[in-house]
């Protein structure tokens, strides 16, 4: 059993979190780290879900994908924009995004700044499946 406790923050940096590549193979992102905070890599085993801080570097982006679990994403800082199958939303501080399963989605940072956001998904889910730019 884990014990309850506080993850202090300072400048978008988490007390004993490391930051991580986002994913192992960069072909189809840019700019991409990732903060696991709660419920990963063997971590908080009471908890369903895991909680990841991202940020994107200015022009970076997630890879383009889609899978069967749901994300729900809150942004905490700069500006952006998200793919949500066919459609382009601009992204500010603390909008919220439901990434409903099988959506092909993906977050990009504008060019002056980084895009920081929490991202909650299942503990147990599903591969992305990447999807090639203009096919869906």
């Amino acid at each position: 059993m884990t014990r309850s406790r506080v993850i202090r923050e300072t400048a978008f940096r988490w007390q004993g979190v490391e930051p991580h590549a986002y994913k192992d193979v960069a072909a189809h992102h840019r700019g991409v780290t990732r903060h696991t905070l709660l419920g990963g890599e063997g971590r908080d085993p009471a908890l369903d879900i895991e909680t990841r801080y991202f940020e994107v570097e200015p022009g970076g982006f997630t890879t383009l994908e889609r899978h069967a679990h749901p994300h729900a994403v809150v942004v905490l800082r700069g500006r952006g924009e998200v793919v949500l199958d066919s459609v382009v939303e601009s992204l500010t501080p603390f909008d919220v995004i439901y990434v409903a399963p099988w959506t092909t989605h993906q977050l990009r940072a504008a060019t002056d700044g980084v895009l920081g956001f929490l991202c909650v998904v299942p503990r147990e889910r599903d591969r992305p499946q990447p999807v090639a730019d203009g096919a869906e």
